[in-house]
């Protein structure tokens, strides 16, 4: 300290006051760092469930935490970009102007779209379907792709370009996502390479150095003992299971890996009978929505009904399909976390792939061009005058139904067989007993709710906000259940691994995303009824279109960067 003392009155009145301002810089700094940290969405909440239920459980939640964030950030984006303009040219705030688009070298035939709108008396019930369907009243609101038909909005001299805005904001929220997602990953990462790379030496970190004795309050200190508990629990569980696998004799490795190639065949069975059923219940659904509609014999009751029927399928898939694989894994013997991760892959395949085929099955019907009925349009115009808002209606009441279904669950089937455990001392009821929180099956729900998202948000830009809004109910909705209704999982799971494993499934979903986006936008024929891009062949027809626009020497700039000789070094890298 003296030498400290006698080294600064050597320096110079400058260098002592940058001294100064950067002490007082980094203290203010990390004032703010701290007061920050209460401002954290859920931070007592997550605590509070870490310490009662463990690591594993805790990184659910924050994961879901997450998604609330992402999702808001993307409703942001969206809705600065591509609603508000809309709604500030349409009511001409700041003298603002509007430029419509008008149809150009498009036969009439292709220009009509009369959206079957709730006219004279309307019931109540009328308004609900409608809700849930996305159909009537909602169906030219700016919740979906067909209510915007804005070329460009004027304010004074500036022109803004909106259908390059549309697919701008599309590129930017699956840009930020991706490396949103990269940058957790790489996080959660590093944490699995200390503590694979020397497993005692973790061991020895949390023993002698995992206490935070900056902590005081009681209920901290029993909530980061119970933390710390299970993560001990955790590592000594892997490490006899280790020890148990490592005994194994040779008629015991046959005997288990003879069972893991029958299961594993089985499962194939079960994923290829959910893909055939959802493609010929899409199919079912379009044509007799399309047959109804025509000879007008549908009755709202039965038109709901089968509106819903690919997602009530899909659903079942969903529910049903994680329930036997969840079953068939205890007999492979699979450590904890190995288990959540294969039960999370073959889940999260289901349910991914499901929407795949849905929307396969929803393009071979807007492509079905057998006996000419494509022609003049380049699409089925007849069923389909506006195909991105009725692919937006899919994805919504995929969205409505898997949010109604997680609700329905956690009222009437976990809390009354909380009560029937209880209050029942039924041998049959005993021995199903209270329920485990599964993490695999809870974090899958939200992961294929945001994959959905993903998807629909290009056809229904104001999605992301519904899914918003899902997940915050949700975290509530789960949480209660945690607590009053589950019991903690007899096998513990480590967080760190759980939370880089959980990233990287979702960025699977991220990805599979891209492939039915990439379609729509750059193959599919837009609709010449509806939206921004009716006068273009395709969506990504308006990138060339401005870019022809530019000056001849950055024109060759762009295109020489769009070239594979650029493309393809830039993306690996």
């Amino acid at each position: 300290r003296d030498s400290q003392q006698a080294e600064t009155e050597h320096l110079s009145k400058w260098k002592k006051w940058r001294r100064t301002s950067n002490k007082s810089m980094k203290k203010a700094l990390s004032e703010i760092k701290g007061f920050s940290s209460y401002l954290v969405l859920w931070r007592h909440d997550i605590h509070s469930i870490e310490g009662k239920f463990g690591t594993g459980i805790q990184s659910y939640f924050s994961f879901l935490r997450f998604l609330v964030l992402l999702n808001f950030i993307i409703f942001v984006l969206m809705f600065s970009f591509v609603t508000l303009p809309t709604i500030i040219s349409k009511y001409g705030i700041f003298n603002s102007t509007v430029d419509y688009i008008s149809p150009k070298n498009t036969e009439d035939i292709c220009t009509v779209y009369e959206p079957n709108g709730n006219k004279g008396l309307v019931y109540f019930y009328t308004y609900l379907k409608d809700l849930l369907s996305g159909t009537g009243f909602l169906e030219l609101t700016i919740l979906f792709y067909g209510y915007y038909s804005v070329d460009a909005v004027w304010i004074d001299i500036m022109r803004y370009n909106l259908p390059l805005a549309y697919l701008l904001a599309t590129f930017a929220y699956l840009a930020l996502s991706f490396l949103w997602i990269i940058k957790r990953s790489v996080e959660g990462f590093k944490h699995n390479l200390v503590h694979d790379a020397d497993p005692f030496q973790s061991y020895c970190n949390k023993v002698f150095a995992g206490w935070d004795f900056c902590i005081t309050d009681p209920n901290a200190a029993r909530l980061k003992f119970r933390s710390l508990q299970y993560e001990l629990q955790t590592d000594l569980q892997e490490e006899k299971l280790k020890q148990k696998i490592a005994e194994r004799t040779m008629e015991e490795k046959l005997r288990i890996y003879s069972l893991r190639i029958f299961i594993n065949i089985i499962v194939i069975a079960i994923l290829s009978g959910c893909f055939y059923s959802i493609y010929r219940v899409t199919v079912f659904s379009q044509e007799y929505s399309n047959v109804s509609i025509r000879n007008d014999t549908r009755t709202d009751l039965v038109n709901l009904l089968v509106q819903y029927l690919p997602s009530m399928v899909i659903t079942t898939a969903n529910f049903i399909g994680p329930l036997i694989f969840s079953f068939l894994i205890q007999f492979e013997d699979y450590t904890p976390a190995f288990e959540i991760k294969l039960t999370l892959l073959r889940c999260v395949f289901v349910r991914l792939a499901n929407i795949g085929v849905l929307l396969f099955s929803l393009w071979s019907q807007i492509s079905d061009c057998d006996g000419d009925k494509c022609q003049p349009c380049g699409y089925n115009y007849e069923h389909y005058p506006c195909w991105e808002s009725d692919v937006g209606q899919e994805m919504y009441k995929l969205m409505i139904f898997d949010f109604i279904v997680i609700l329905a669950v956690a009222l009437f089937v976990d809390f009354p067989r909380k009560l029937l455990v209880t209050h029942c001392s039924c041998k049959l009821v005993q021995w199903f007993g209270h329920k485990e929180f599964g993490i695999s099956d809870n974090v899958l729900e939200i992961i294929y709710g945001q994959t959905i998202c993903w998807i629909g948000t290009f056809f229904s830009p104001l999605l992301p906000l519904i899914a918003t809004v899902k997940y915050f109910i949700i975290f509530y909705v789960k949480k209660i259940v945690l607590i009053h209704t589950r019991k903690p999982a007899a096998r513990p799971v480590r967080a760190s691994s759980s939370n880089f494993f959980f990233l990287v499934v979702l960025l699977i979903g991220l990805l599979l995303a891209f492939v039915p986006l990439g379609v729509s936008i750059a193959h599919i024929p837009s609709s010449k009824a509806c939206g921004l891009f009716r006068n273009f062949n395709t969506s990504w027809e308006v990138i060339p279109d401005t870019i022809f626009k530019f000056p001849a020497g950055l024109q060759q700039v762009l295109f020489g960067m769009a070239s594979e000789a650029f493309a393809v070094p830039f993306f690996v890298i």
